[in-house]
């Protein structure tokens, strides 16, 4: 890794490139309007580079991923956001709702295999409150006391805590003494009150997301951040979306990683925009690992991106490539994502490997498992 960027950059690079690149170079952070100009101007080659030795700072020569699997309780929802091609109401052809046996029945099929993580999101039923959750996370950790929790959207959290009459703080604590270990990113979409209003105007607002992420933070719960890209959001929407994210964790610093979403087209209301490039995910990994300065971790989702995307953003930024998910969610499968959400650890190896990357295997936390 050099000590100086600017080496790495072409000398016909713009003089704004090369002014970031210093400030990249020097430990300082950039500025909304620099991110702004990145999105715009730089080039493809020229965020690898400022990104790539972003990661390299951060995460050295390092790739993650852990052997996890999801279960999704329900996909009857209360919301009917416009770009979701996963939710549906009750009776509706294609609607499923578990019960506690037979949520815990799926975790019984990983009994005696090394999984360290259960990833549990789903729709936000109308029917079901805080104390079904909670009876549903101590089912779980009775049986499998070993295994970390990671569960709910905070769109989700915030329906069943009101459900309940309790204050945020209280259902959060409520969860966790129940079992709940961390909570995922899911539900940011994009915080911009305009935009909120065309994508999902039911939903928890950009605000509620925030505080049900701080209030977490504060009792001792970590998360991950999410945005989802690629539909009728503007770079400076991105940007303003990766600045409340930032700013909450000099806050707390409880996110873990920062996961870009991107937006699939298939079986939703926004089918007729299509998706973005290749290039414009490759773009907005390196953006948000040029920006998200304090976030440490850069997470590129295999089962939304696809595996041959997921490889070519390790040179982008990315440091994590998620977990093994055994085939067991549908979100993006419904939403039309071709490949099977299913990896084992040899196949995860090679494909850090043939990146020039080194592959480790983490828990939930990012604490070493092994070294590959």
């Amino acid at each position: 890794m050099s000590n100086d960027i600017l080496l790495l950059l072409s000398s016909s690079a713009s003089h704004k490139t090369q002014e970031i690149a210093g400030k990249i170079s020097e430990g300082q952070r950039i500025s909304n309007e620099d991110a702004l100009f990145l999105y715009n101007n730089a080039s493809l080659g020229e965020l690898a580079i400022m990104a790539d030795w972003v990661r390299q700072k951060l995460n050295s020569d390092v790739v993650y991923f852990n052997r996890n699997f999801h279960i999704e309780p329900t996909n009857i929802c209360v919301y009917q956001c416009k770009f979701c091609a996963y939710s549906r109401k009750a009776n509706e052809d294609g609607a499923w709702e578990y019960s506690i046996e037979d949520i815990l029945n799926q975790v019984k099929l990983y009994d005696g295999a090394p999984v360290t993580e259960v990833h549990i999101v789903g729709g936000v039923h109308p029917n079901r409150d805080i104390y079904f959750y909670a009876q549903m996370l101590q089912a779980i950790r009775n049986h499998r006391s070993d295994i970390h929790i990671k569960a709910f959207t905070a769109v989700e959290l915030n329906y069943m805590i009101q459900k309940s009459g309790m204050s945020i703080q209280d259902g959060l604590q409520y969860l966790k003494a129940h079992g709940l270990d961390s909570i995922p990113g899911g539900g940011a979409e994009i915080f911009d009150d305009e935009i909120r209003k065309q994508l999902c105007h039911e939903k928890s607002s950009t605000e509620m997301w925030l505080n049900i992420h701080e209030n977490a933070h504060l009792c001792g719960l970590p998360s991950n951040a999410t945005m989802l890209y690629g539909h009728i959001e503007t770079y400076e929407h991105r940007v303003n979306h990766l600045s409340k994210l930032r700013e909450l964790q000099d806050k707390t610093n409880g996110f873990n990683a920062f996961i870009p979403l991107k937006y699939r087209k298939s079986n939703n209301q926004l089918s007729h925009i299509g998706e973005v490039s290749i290039i414009e995910d490759l773009k907005n990994y390196a953006v948000s690992r040029i920006y998200m300065d304090n976030i440490r971790h850069l997470k590129a989702y295999w089962p939304m991106l696809g595996k041959e995307v997921m490889q070519l953003a390790l040179s982008f930024g990315a440091d994590d490539i998620d977990g093994t998910i055994d085939d067991t969610t549908k979100i993006y499968t419904m939403a039309g994502v071709k490949d099977k959400n299913k990896m084992d650890v040899p196949e995860m190896i090679s494909i850090i490997r043939q990146s020039s990357k080194k592959p480790v295997e983490r828990d939930s936390l990012y604490n070493i498992i092994k070294n590959y």
